[in-house]
């Protein structure tokens, strides 16, 4: 991978699947931009990344542990991984290792290792432009819908006084004649 192109650190969401085609999906949110890379990954590769997320351990160790174990018998440390390339709707990783060595890998297995080994997570900025997709906040969308109500609802009335005082600052109007139902004409 070419050193000119910028990486964005990102943090692992966590594991969704997607309710229109039922994908799973590993979310990387770029806090900067508010946008967030979903990558689609297999059930297997989902399940070992919600699982370290969760901290729970297995009785004997998946591939992932036995990698993070492996690196550390061999006294070599996961530095980092970055995601460097999006080709076809595939992403590429590199797992970036404490003597120099960058492996290739898939990206759910980088990510899987990362997260068991609290390993910082880096992706390319150009992939975020291309595949990231803006962060919604649910309860923010929420208050913008109902002020758009409020907004299509409101009235001139809403503003005024219960005692017909009219916007504040204004004192009441006085009655002119021939506007109440007791005035009468001559």
């Amino acid at each position: 991978m070419p050193n000119d192109v910028p990486m964005v650190p990102v943090e692992v969401l966590g594991v969704r699947q997607q309710a229109h085609d039922q994908e799973i999906v590993v979310l990387l949110l770029d806090t900067a931009a508010d946008l967030a890379v979903p990558i689609v990954i297999g059930a297997r590769e989902a399940s070992a990344i919600a699982m370290a997320q969760a901290g729970l351990v297995t009785p004997r160790p998946m591939t992932h542990d036995l990698l993070r174990d492996l690196l550390g018998a061999v006294g070599v440390q996961l530095e980092r991984v970055e995601i460097v390339a999006l080709d076809g709707g595939i992403f590429f990783a590199e797992l970036v290792l404490s003597n120099g060595v960058r492996l290739d890998s898939r990206a759910s297995d980088a990510i899987a290792l990362a997260v068991r080994t609290d390993s910082p997570v880096l992706c390319s900025a150009e992939i975020i432009a291309a595949a990231g997709v803006e962060v919604v906040d649910v309860e923010q969308q929420r208050e913008v819908e109902r002020f758009r109500d409020f907004l299509d609802h409101v009235n001139p009335e809403d503003f005024t006084d219960p005692s017909g005082a009219g916007p504040p600052g204004e004192g009441p109007e006085e009655p002119r004649p021939g506007d109440g139902p007791d005035d009468t004409q001559p």
